[in-house]
C-alpha cells in the first residue's frame, strides 16, 4: 500500500489527480475500521491531516444568506463546542457520534465521503439546505447535498475530486435531531430524523437517515407543514399545532422513506419509528419557536 502525505491543499489535489483511486484519510474513523476488518484494501492512502485549511471554519454569505463554511477536516467535537448555537441541529447529531475519542477525530467531510445511509451528520445538513464544496486541479464546484448522494456509499464526486468544505446556512429558527439505536451511544443508527424551521423564508427542512439507499428529505412533508403554518398565520402568531397537523406530518415523513430489513431493524419498524420521531421533533421545535416568539413579543412591549 502506498502512503501519500501532501503538505498543502494544492499538493493534495495534484496527488488525487495522479492517483484517482487513492482513498483520502483524515480522522480515519471509517477507513481504519474497514482496514482492520479487511473489508477494504486500497492501493493508496492520501493523508490529509497536514492541511491546515481543512481544519478551519468561517462565517460567510451565500446569495445573501449568512452561512458557515466548515472545512472538511473539522472534527465533531469542535462542531459541538464552537457551532452549537449557530448550527444546533448539526451539533445535536454530532453529540450522538461514537465516543469522545471518535468525536475528537471523526470529521464531517469523512462522514460525507463515506456516504453511508446511516451517517448521523447527513439529516441535519439536508434540513438546513447545506451544500458540498468539491475541488480538483480542474477547479471547484458546489453541489446541493441532496444531489451529492447517488446510492449506497456512492456520491457524485469525480475520481479526481476532494471535499474541501461544507456550506451550511445559519439557523434562523429551532432545529431538532433524533436517533434510534440499540443503545444511547456508540451505535449505528436504526433510523434518524432532523427537522429545521426557517421562519424568515417561511419554510421547513427535513432529513431522514438510515431509511433509504441514500439520506433524503421528506419534501412532501416540508411543503405540507409550511403551507399549514402559512394558512393559519402560525409564523407570526404561533399557537399549539393541531394534532391533525403533527400526525399528517409524521405520515408524510414515513411515506418518504424506503427502508430495508437488516440486522438493526425491520423496514416496518423503521417506518413506524420515523412517524414517531417526526411528530416528536416537530413538537419540540414548534414549542421552542412559540416560546421564543412570545419572549420576543414581551421584550418589544417592555
Amino acid at each position: 500500500m502506498d502512503f501519500l502525505r501532501p503538505a498543502g491543499w494544492s499538493e493534495a489535489l495534484e496527488a488525487k489527480a495522479n492517483h484517482p483511486d487513492a482513498t483520502p484519510i483524515a480522522g480515519g474513523t471509517d477507513v481504519m475500521v474497514e482496514l482492520n476488518f479487511d473489508h477494504r484494501r486500497p492501493e493508496t492512502l492520501l493523508d490529509l491531516t497536514r492541511i491546515e485549511q481543512l481544519r478551519e471554519w468561517s462565517r460567510t454569505e451565500r446569495n445573501g444568506v449568512p452561512t458557515v463554511r466548515i472545512g472538511a477536516a473539522v472534527p465533531y467535537a469542535r462542531l459541538i463546542e464552537e457551532l452549537g448555537t449557530t448550527l444546533p441541529g448539526l451539533a445535536m447529531a454530532a453529540r450522538t457520534v461514537g465516543s469522545p475519542q471518535i468525536r475528537n477525530r471523526g470529521t464531517l467531510g469523512g462522514n460525507l465521503a463515506s456516504a453511508s445511509p446511516a451517517g448521523d451528520g447527513h439529516p441535519p445538513l439536508l434540513a438546513s439546505d447545506a451544500e458540498v464544496e468539491l475541488e480538483s486541479v480542474r477547479g471547484s464546484r458546489t453541489l446541493a447535498l441532496a444531489d451529492f448522494f447517488t446510492g449506497v456509499k456512492r456520491t457524485a464526486m469525480a475520481p479526481d475530486e476532494l471535499i474541501a468544505a461544507v456550506h451550511v446556512p445559519e439557523g434562523t429558527g429551532p432545529q431538532q435531531f433524533s436517533k434510534i439505536g440499540t443503545r444511547n451511544a456508540m451505535v449505528i443508527a436504526v433510523c434518524t430524523f432532523a427537522v429545521a424551521l426557517h421562519p424568515r423564508r417561511r419554510g421547513v427542512g427535513t432529513g431522514l437517515g438510515s431509511a433509504a439507499p441514500t439520506p433524503r428529505s421528506a419534501t412532501e412533508a416540508e411543503e405540507f407543514l409550511a403551507g399549514a403554518l402559512a394558512e393559519d398565520d402560525q409564523w407570526d402568531n404561533p399557537r399549539p399545532l393541531p394534532d391533525s397537523v403533527t400526525e399528517h406530518f409524521g405520515e408524510l415523513v414515513a411515506r418518504a422513506a424506503a427502508p430495508i430489513d437488516d440486522v438493526r431493524g425491520t423496514a416496518g419498524y423503521r417506518t413506524h419509528a420515523l412517524h414517531v420521531l417526526a411528530r416528536r421533533t416537530l413538537s419540540w421545535a414548534w414549542n421552542e419557536y412559540r416560546s421564543g416568539t412570545e419572549l420576543s413579543g414581551r421584550q418589544r412591549c417592555a
